[in-house]
């Protein structure tokens, strides 16, 4: 069975993890069971030595061995006093080490044709007595071998073990990760108001579906804003339109020629809500573009009956048309609630031009500030969608509009300098 992508990393992962885990315990077990085989094999050795060195006694001068019917160290010991083997015969494989240990005089270990040689000195007064004794070694490292098969065996076994539970868990994970994607990308197409709502995330599965939901609230907002600009596309457009129809009407009936500056204005108006509309898709196309301030303002006000309090020089770092498509609908507004005046002032401040439409009508309450801009929201004679216009296209060009409640209409717009 194949297995790629993040399963396949993942058990491979996890296989090679077991591999090294098992490595260093079957190395780390082996070197222990070698250490307490040795051990066991000199302790047993020094064992022998010393019941070997408590029969040796003295009799008319010469050293000999006491009988005490122990015969099985015979064949393990030897016992050398004054330079002569007096006891015990060793193996031609060993004599030699044998002797070389009896000559030392002095406590000393060696290995040799698969034996553990220990000598003992035995102080015995006028007479130089040393006991060697040795261990067959062939049955401890018997047990080391099979211990290493042992570990070998039960590592490989460990690592297939390992290698299945991550491919098993790996999978079961992953489908649950397929099904809450289905699940969200099925929600988000056909029902976007849905959730998983897991609450506070426990696991990776938890924070999985914040994420998911998460995501499906970006599309369903999305979503909302593309009816949105439906809307605002639908009034944008239609006011001037209705404004033609009924001047061709009235034109017609009377026989009389339609006002060119009429058509004029209202074409205008259907130009500068496309250019907002497009300026809206297109958020960040005109970048490193300057313009005259004063200049821009004076295509917003287009004829209108609007005071123009804006120094001459002061220049912005976005371009005309994104000025007029801003302060045309901030006018419009102005004029639609203003009493009897309507105008546009600019002050410099620190690396901003802040930039006001203010009227002397009733202007915006308390709580009506944070709502200004709100797709619906009006404060009578309109539909509320010029001024959320505004704010999705400044929105766009990174430029900030704000309404003010000081007792009469007050919007300021913050240009980049």
């Amino acid at each position: 069975m194949g297995m790629t992508g993040f399963r396949g990393r993942a058990v491979a992962l996890t296989v090679m993890i077991a591999t090294a885990v098992v490595a260093v315990l079957v190395v780390v077990s082996h070197v222990l069971l070698s250490r307490v085989t040795d051990a066991d094999s000199l302790g047993l050795a020094r064992t022998r030595a010393e019941a070997v060195a408590a029969n040796v006694t003295v009799r008319g001068g010469r050293v000999v061995m006491t009988e005490n019917g122990n015969e099985a160290l015979d064949t393990v010991s030897w016992v050398y006093a004054d330079g002569r083997l007096i006891d015990g015969i060793a193996p031609d494989g060993v004599l030699d080490h044998v002797e070389e240990l009896a000559g030392s005089g002095r406590s000393r270990t060696t290995t040799a044709d698969g034996h553990l040689l220990r000598s003992r000195p035995v102080s015995i007064e006028g007479h130089r007595v040393v006991v060697v004794a040795g261990v067959d070694l062939t049955p401890y490292e018997a047990s080391v071998r099979r211990g290493l098969a042992m570990s070998l065996v039960l590592g490989v076994l460990s690592i297939m073990l390992a290698g299945a539970v991550a491919h098993l868990a790996v999978r079961r994970a992953l489908r649950v990760v397929h099904d809450m994607a289905a699940l969200a990308d099925d929600w988000g197409d056909h029902e976007p108001g849905r959730r998983f709502d897991l609450g506070v995330p426990r696991d990776e599965f938890g924070e999985l579906g914040r994420t998911l939901d998460r995501l499906l609230e970006r599309v369903d907002t999305a979503l909302a804003d593309e009816r949105r600009l439906t809307d605002e596309i639908a009034h944008e457009l239609r006011t001037p339109l209705t404004v033609l129809r009924g001047e061709a009407q009235l034109a017609r009936l009377s026989g009389c020629e339609l006002a060119p500056e009429t058509v004029l204005r209202e074409v205008e108006r259907v130009d500068t809500a496309v250019t907002t509309i497009l300026g809206t898709a297109r958020p960040g196309s005109g970048g490193g573009t300057r313009c005259d301030l004063r200049t821009a303002a004076r295509r917003a006000i287009a004829g209108r009956r609007v005071d123009l309090a804006v120094p001459a020089g002061i220049e912005v770092a976005v371009s005309a048309d994104l000025v007029v498509a801003v302060l045309s609908p901030l006018l419009d507004n102005g004029l639609r609630h203003a009493a009897s005046r309507v105008r546009i002032t600019a002050r410099v401040q620190a690396r901003s031009v802040v930039t006001e439409v203010l009227d002397d009508g009733p202007g915006f309450g308390p709580a009506e500030v944070g709502r200004a801009f709100e797709a619906g929201v009006t404060g009578g004679g309109g539909h509320g969608l010029g001024l959320a216009v505004v704010r999705r296209l400044a929105a766009s060009a990174g430029v900030e509009v704000r309404a003010i409640a000081d007792g009469h209409g007050r919007v300021a717009v913050t240009l980049p300098a």
